[in-house]
């Protein structure tokens, strides 16, 4: 119940679910907490972290990756790293999901640096974790970084790249003014790789030519 009210942002009612129960375990914590992030609520979801551990409930890896992405939304570094270290704490460091919910945490604050250094020490570096990675330099303004690390994962993990990692890489042309390598991608994809653009890479091919005034270009397309 929690978690279904939870999952249709009726959060009132889900709060008042929680309350009624005799046993307030990690599951319906996580409910809870999910139901904050999911509805943009992260201050909330944070509030009712810092509830549940003065409750004495242990976290588990999924209430640390919907933590985590409260702060990513937030901006809130400083909370990422004390989670970081509880995360170190509770030996769930091995976790794949938990490492990539870091990398996207720091990446997405613009902690670079520190991104790196979890994607280093990750058992599996996998799609999701070079995309959060390329991610993290588009939207902080280090286009070249982005087009950079996809080439590095394309040499050295011999992983193919997906629909999302695309739409990473084509917005950092399209904010970069990198009209050249934006279509040399957006060309890969369909004849390298057999992905079929979708409404956001034409999106993002759009705003590459109006963004450079190749109005002509963008028509066509």
């Amino acid at each position: 119940l929690v978690d279904m009210y939870a999952k249709c942002g009726l959060l009132a009612m889900a709060e008042e679910v929680f309350d009624s129960l005799l046993d307030q375990g990690v599951i319906s914590w996580n409910s809870l907490i999910t139901g904050y992030v999911k509805h943009g609520c992260c201050k909330e979801a944070l509030n009712c972290f810092e509830e549940m551990r003065l409750d004495l409930v242990t976290p588990n890896s999924v209430t640390f990756v919907c933590i985590l992405k409260s702060c990513s939304i937030l901006g809130d570094v400083e909370k990422g790293r004390e989670i970081h270290a509880m995360i170190e704490r509770s030996g769930l460091m091995t976790d794949s999901i938990v490492g990539n919910a870091l990398v996207d945490m720091y990446a997405s604050c613009g902690s670079l640096e520190e991104a790196h250094v979890v994607f280093d020490g990750l058992p599996m570096q996998d799609s999701v974790s070079w995309t959060s990675l390329i991610s993290g330099y588009a939207q902080h303004g280090d286009y070249l970084g982005a087009l950079n690390c996809f080439e590095k994962m394309r040499q050295n993990s011999g992983l193919q790249p997906d629909e999302v990692m695309f739409i990473c890489l084509l917005s950092a042309c399209a904010h970069g003014g990198l009209v050249d390598k934006g279509c040399q991608h957006f060309k890969s994809m369909i004849e390298s790789w057999s992905i079929q653009p979708k409404v956001e890479h034409y999106n993002a091919m759009l705003n590459l030519f109006s963004h450079v005034g190749l109005l002509h270009e963008a028509e066509d397309l």
